[in-house]
């Protein structure tokens, strides 16, 4: 049964792989695109899965929970004075030895052995290794040694409350699946108690660092911290998306680095940005989707020569603050040459951008498709994180933001019968539909952030009404989870309702951006309503896809309470953003990872907003 107030309409969205669009190549493209741009759906079938009743069972313990009652400046290789205050460790949990983990930072990367496999990307695309490897392209430059100076942690937090401790909970519960079936694979497979490849980097593991650090969890952190040291390896022959990598691998360590103080987290992230350097090496500096970090191979897709708009500019945030830590330039200046590229072309529609971007031209491709969906989201929440991590100076970013948001409001924006709920729909070739992917729920919290950094206070307002929208896409379902995507009803009818479902788009894959949201907008409003909606969201996770053995499971069907149809996959955005969203929207320490101090990329790891000390 559901937790009381869970129980909806019973209309669900619909799955990323499935999306539908005006035009039979685009669809094709947009479901065979390997990629994320804040998603990461996985098309694939299961087997015929086990009632999901079972999982329930046993998992209800925190259901009758009930809620708890500047920065410095950041030199180069040396990370700023912290401003998270971890909860719940000791004194010996808290002394790090830095002299033995230096020693331990660089292993041989020449003996570890490629792995033939295939892999399954979240959108579903099989990536075959290719047939006759060659031998290293260009080697990665040697890292420079980075000061070992530990951030300082200025005050003890309070230890967290009874909400953020079923958060540990879960986070225990999940990482002891990983631990048991999954240790050092990219993602736990929970139900089958096994494990699946992408990268074959550990995926998971890294995604979750800097979750354990704030959740306090020191001695999975260690634990996690030996594998790094130990185990990870860049050279490879292996593909990886520039993208998810970046965002996932590259973020993840640097925010480990920035948080633990740790130099280990630091070299490895030079290593892994410097080999991939070469998708930049294009005739347009528009990247391609993916480089062998062994080779130094970068090529596109198989079946095209475009990339993502999202993710070509959604790397920024990443390889700024790896350049600016580093002192090489030549991160943040092919990250940038490729924010202004984007800035000059045309094909925009009132600042709104379509979804492709050919490599060789760079160019716009498939015009007049405007969507915050999969594909193009992430490129306006990087273009206002970018602004506020520089320190506000970067005009040119937040006009193309602010033009965006006008875009969508003018374009984009409808209000749904009979509740009036305010959505972002799309937009192709001047048809207007009334789809929307629960990818765009990050927006209430880009809005509100925005705002809160002195941007129009009109923003904050649409932020309300759009989380009040995501917040209804989680209710009208029978499990209290939304579905990938949602079509809006437009038309006033006496047995509709706002939210309806496709078949195809039933499943939830324990996406973060509605507890995203939630929690900007706790944090910047103090309306308790918001740690509400994600307590009970945090009940359904619970009751509807915990695994028992270990592990959550994304499932296929949000509409049916009593065999959800688990899909036997755990993505390593769980770990790293769903469950540490959470934990900070049931905290109510706004000093907890200021939103003053730290930017969080679109996987939720933390990056310093460069800005001097006070008084300086």
């Amino acid at each position: 049964m559901l937790p009381p107030g869970l129980r909806g309409g019973g209309l669900t969205q619909g799955a990323r792989p499935a999306e539908r669009r005006a035009g039979a190549e685009f669809e094709v493209r947009r479901r065979q695109a390997p990629g994320r741009a804040r998603s990461r759906a996985d098309p694939r079938r299961y087997g015929p899965a086990p009632p999901f009743r079972a999982f329930a069972e046993g998992n209800r313990a925190h259901r009758s929970l009930q809620r708890s009652s500047k920065p410095k400046r950041h030199f180069r290789r040396r990370p700023p004075n912290l401003q998270i205050r971890a909860p719940g460790r000791d004194s010996e949990d808290r002394r790090q030895d830095d002299t033995q983990r230096r020693d331990e930072a660089v292993g041989d990367a020449r003996q570890e052995e490629n792995i033939q496999r295939t892999v399954v990307s979240w959108r579903g695309a099989v990536i075959e290794p290719q047939p006759g490897t060659e031998l290293p392209s260009r080697k990665a430059e040697a890292p420079p040694k980075p000061s070992s100076q530990a951030p300082r942690i200025q005050n003890q937090a309070a230890s967290p409350n009874e909400r953020q401790r079923a958060v540990i909970d879960a986070f225990r519960h999940a990482w002891a699946g990983y631990r048991k079936f999954a240790w050092g694979h990219d993602e736990l497979k929970p139900v089958s108690r096994s494990f699946s490849e992408w990268f074959g980097l550990g995926l998971t593991l890294i995604d979750a660092l800097d979750t354990m650090w704030i959740l306090g969890l020191r001695k999975e952190f260690e634990e996690a911290r030996k594998w790094v040291s130990k185990k990870l390896r860049f050279q490879k022959d292996v593909d990886v998306n520039l993208f998810e990598s970046t965002i996932r691998i590259l973020g993840g360590l640097l925010s480990a680095y920035h948080l633990s103080g740790d130099d280990l987290f630091l070299k490895k992230a030079e290593d892994f940005g410097n080999r991939l350097m070469p998708a930049f090496q294009t005739p347009s500096k528009i990247p391609y989707s993916d480089v062998n970090i062994g080779t130094g191979a970068a090529h596109p897709p198989r079946w095209t020569s475009d990339s993502t708009v999202a993710e070509v500019t959604s790397i920024q945030l990443e390889f700024r603050e790896l350049s600016r830590l580093t002192g090489s330039k030549k991160f943040q200046e092919a990250a940038e040459e490729v924010t202004r590229r984007v800035h000059s072309l045309s094909g925009k529609k009132d600042g709104l951008v379509p979804m492709f971007i050919n490599t060789h031209s760079g160019l716009f491709t498939h015009m007049g498709v405007f969507t915050l969906g999969a594909r193009a989201d992430s490129y306006y929440e990087y273009l206002l994180k970018q602004w506020i991590q520089g320190g506000k100076k970067e005009t040119q970013l937040v006009e193309d933001y602010l033009e965006a948001i006008e875009g969508i409001k003018r374009h984009l924006l409808r209000r749904s019968e009979p509740r009036k709920l305010t959505f972002v729909g799309e937009l192709a070739h001047g048809r207007f539909s009334a789809k929307m992917d629960h990818l765009v729920c990050f927006l209430p919290g880009t809005l509100a952030l925005g705002a809160h950094h002195g941007l129009p206070a009109d923003h904050m307002e649409l932020a309300r009404a759009l989380m009040d929208t995501c917040y209804q896409m989680n209710r009208q379902m029978e499990t209290g989870l939304s579905p990938e995507i949602v079509h809006f009803n437009l038309y006033p009818q006496s047995d509709q309702k706002d939210v309806q479902v496709k078949p195809a788009d039933k499943h939830n894959l324990l996406r973060p951006e509605t507890v995203e949201s939630l929690f900007y907008l706790h944090r910047l409003t103090g309306d308790p309503k918001y740690q509400d909606w994600g307590w009970q969201i945090l009940q359904s996770f619970n009751t509807y896809t915990r695994v028992p053995s270990g592990g959550y499971s994304s499932i296929s069907n949000v509409q049916d309470p009593l065999n959800p149809q688990p899909r036997d996959k755990m993505e390593s955005f769980f770990l790293g953003e769903t469950l540490k969203y959470l934990y900070l929207l049931f905290s109510d320490d706004p000093d907890l990872l200021s939103l003053d101090a730290y930017v969080f990329n679109t996987e939720a790891h933390p990056l310093p907003i460069w800005v001097p000390p006070r008084g300086a």
